[in-house]
């Protein structure tokens, strides 16, 4: 590995991550919070419970920010290949469009500048994760927002629990001041989380994507529809996100639809 790839944008953001959450553990352990307490009383399971919830948060991030998050093949398969021509003899009415960077033929796709590559239904690139959140680690990336949501909640509990307000100012200052500190960070990061978590979910339960609903009237094959294509009710979006369950092809229900209507057209003109 190149030296410099160790100073690269992901590393230095994943490391930043992984310091940053321990950093905030080792805090409160080494305050007077309950955490403490519970430890010096021999009730280990709580702590025990806590460092297993930041490890967990911590490896879920590890993974969202580091697997492949659906990348299109720039080079199709024969099968693939096979199935795009079916797909493009069906839909003669919605403009498919091709990414002019890879010079594919994607559905629910979009090509990620940051990445340099199309991903397979495009949510958003993360910064904090320097990845893009697409279809094989969107689930992923739903489960770590609401894992660590638990830990910052959790976390914000400890903190208060071991501030100490009736001191005199550099006493307080010099006992709690960096304990305070980690208070005041912990809410900002649980109303982060919280706000991305509930965001999140509307957009699994209504089978969109973050791109699709801030872009919508830019995307021809939303912006030619009254609704959403892909919305097959809340218990098919769910199973479909977070199980796999095939959900129903959106260019056979354009197909069914353009022959209802044309059926109902032959229909009225035939009374």
């Amino acid at each position: 590995m190149a030296p410099w790839a160790l100073l690269s944008p992901g590393v230095l953001v994943r490391t930043g991550h992984t310091v940053l959450t321990w950093g905030i553990t080792l805090v409160l352990f080494l305050h007077d919070t309950a955490l403490r307490q519970w430890e010096e009383q021999g009730e280990l399971l709580l702590p025990l419970t806590f460092l297993l919830l930041v490890l967990g948060s911590l490896l879920l991030y590890l993974a969202v920010s580091l697997m492949d998050p659906g990348y299109v093949n720039v080079q199709p398969q024969p099968q693939e290949e096979a199935k795009e021509e079916q797909t493009a003899m069906v839909l003669q009415v919605v403009p498919l469009r091709r990414c002019r960077y890879c010079m594919v033929l994607p559905l629910r796709a979009r090509h990620c500048r940051e990445c340099r590559r199309c991903v397979r239904r495009y949510d958003h690139h993360c910064p904090w994760m320097e990845n893009c959140v697409g279809e094989r680690n969107h689930p992923l990336f739903v489960a770590y927002l609401a894992l660590q949501l638990v830990v910052l909640v959790w976390g914000l509990y400890l903190a208060w629990s071991g501030l100490r307000f009736f001191q005199p100012w550099g006493l307080w200052l010099r006992s709690s001041g960096l304990l305070f500190a980690t208070f005041l960070l912990l809410s900002l990061l649980s109303v982060v989380a919280g706000l991305l978590l509930v965001s999140h979910l509307y957009l699994v339960a209504t089978n969109t994507t973050t791109w699709e609903f801030v872009s919508s009237h830019r995307i021809a094959y939303l912006r030619q529809r009254p609704g959403n294509p892909f919305d097959h009710g809340l218990t098919r979006n769910l199973a479909h996100f977070f199980c796999g369950w095939p959900s129903g092809s959106w260019e056979a229900l354009w197909a069914e639809e353009e022959e209802e209507e044309e059926e109902g057209e032959g229909s009225s003109q035939a009374v």
